[in-house]
């Protein structure tokens, strides 16, 4: 099998399943798969799919998009960028999204936006933890206007899930940025994020040039938006799923091993 390579020092990691797919030598997280992060997650055998046969559609009748889409299904093993479901975590039911950075970037459009929707709305109503790990360029281009909605829908019903007095638990993982950090990713009641990780909504360079001033060097990065308050904690990988349960157990859910 061919070496895991650290896509941030360049150097090989030993056995990246049992490491997390996190680098020895530099502590870099690496993106991951949403079946590499349901793997680490959830409790085996404990994960019930959502809506696992929607796909998108093309409002815009943007060139080659089926395509594509079609292309991404079969090399990511899913139909959109964000697998959700039902599981368990440490033995705590909860609701789950996971997005997958493979998938285009796991842009929002009206399929990202339909799903998470739906599994927070299920979570609101069978009184359910809600956990998303965020991972996004952000708004799907080739769909238009129609993923610029999916902001105020996924919000919606975010705001609802609150609402009903349910916990709502956002995951920042590499990279969050755009239409997403303006939208679910940002509305958690707690807001953890992996080491590392690049947040933001416009790009440095953009904000640079819009504000005539040079920007921090960490600007951007999960640690630097915690220390100014807008991230709740920043977790190493293998401490996430405890600290879920942790928090879940925190709010008044039942179960637990």
């Amino acid at each position: 099998m061919a070496d895991f390579i650290c896509s941030q020092c360049q150097k090989p990691v030993a056995d990246p399943e049992k490491n997390l797919w996190v680098c020895d030598a530099c502590g870099n997280h690496s993106r991951l798969g949403w079946q590499q992060r349901l793997s680490i997650t959830a409790d085996q055998g404990s994960f019930n799919e959502f809506d696992s046969g929607m796909k998108s559609g093309n409002p815009i009748e943007f060139p080659d998009y089926e395509k594509k889409i079609t292309e991404l299904m079969k090399n990511c093993e899913t139909s959109e960028a964000v697998v959700t479901g039902r599981c368990t975590i440490k033995g705590f039911p909860a609701v789950i999204g996971i997005m997958d950075s493979r998938f285009m970037m796991a842009s929002m459009g009206s399929v990202v936006g339909e799903k998470i929707t739906r599994a927070i709305e299920y979570a609101t109503a069978n009184k359910l933890p809600a956990i998303v790990f965020s991972a996004s360029g952000g708004a799907r281009m080739q769909e238009g206007i129609i993923s610029l909605m999916q902001m105020a829908k996924t919000s919606g019903a975010v705001a609802r899930h609150t609402d009903a007095g349910q916990l709502y638990i956002s995951v920042i993982t590499d990279p969050t940025t755009g239409g997403v950090t303006a939208s679910f990713a940002m509305l958690g009641d707690i807001i953890l994020a992996e080491p590392g990780v690049t947040l933001g909504f416009a790009g440095k360079r953009v904000i640079q040039d819009t504000i005539g001033a040079v920007l921090p060097d960490r600007f951007q990065t999960s640690e630097f938006v915690h220390e100014h308050g807008f991230v709740d904690a920043v977790y190493h990988r293998k401490e996430l799923p405890d600290m879920l349960a942790k928090i879940i157990a925190l709010h008044g859910y039942k179960g637990g091993q």
